[in-house]
């Protein structure tokens, strides 16, 4: 078990190890989730199906939550899964918070957590998702040496995605629309496979692969 603890803290559920300290905190979204705002955030346009009024995504590497919560705060409903229990607990802490939170409460409302190996749970699901968003934690360059430090932390607990295959066809097989994966700018495609096309920014690319619902 890697040398880290979580603390109850008065701000929340918190993951100490270190020197640095680690907890999910969705209010410092907030000026993202604006109407019209959220509308331009890169997973986002990478996520969006045409013709379909309430979407349904499936976030099989929920993390901390932040891409869930954009993608619910754009009026997706997300069925997230996280598989180690540290991170788990983190991230049902911040959803109680944040449910709490008048600005808040209506988004994290439609956002649904589970913990379990998201490749054995998209081959169980009893719904048809419109999208299945991957984030295998591939390393990522930081540009500040603190926040480098706490995907550090993050990653004694879950290290970066070892069977990129397995995790693609679980999501194939899941029948969505499209498959979006998060990516470094100039990292590799996951488990080979190009996408049908990609949404790019200066920290972060959206591959996409559209495909046709069986």
């Amino acid at each position: 078990m890697p040398d880290v603890e979580l603390h109850r803290e008065p701000e929340g559920l918190t993951l100490v190890g270190d020197g640095m300290s680690l907890r999910g905190d969705f209010t410092r979204l907030l000026p993202r989730l604006k109407p019209g705002t959220v509308q331009r955030e890169l997973l986002v346009k990478a996520a969006k199906v045409k013709g379909v009024d309430a979407p349904v995504a499936v976030d099989a590497t929920a993390g901390l939550g932040e891409d869930s919560l954009l993608l619910a705060a754009a009026g997706f409903t997300v069925y997230m899964y996280e598989r180690d229990e540290v991170i788990f607990a983190l991230l049902e802490d911040a959803l109680d918070r944040a449910a709490q939170v008048p600005q808040l409460a209506d988004i994290v409302r439609r956002m649904h957590l589970t913990q379990g190996d998201s490749v054995q749970a998209l081959a169980h699901l009893d719904f048809l998702p419109d999208v299945v968003v991957l984030d295998p934690m591939f390393p990522m360059r930081q540009k500040s040496a603190v926040s480098k430090k706490k995907m550090q932390l993050f990653q004694m607990l879950e290290a970066p995605c070892t069977d990129e295959e397995a995790l693609l066809q679980a999501a194939i097989d899941a029948n969505p629309r499209k498959i979006v994966v998060k990516r470094p700018p100039k990292g590799p495609y996951l488990a080979g496979r190009k996408p049908s096309h990609s949404v790019a920014g200066k920290a972060v690319r959206f591959d996409v692969i559209s495909l046709p619902r069986m």
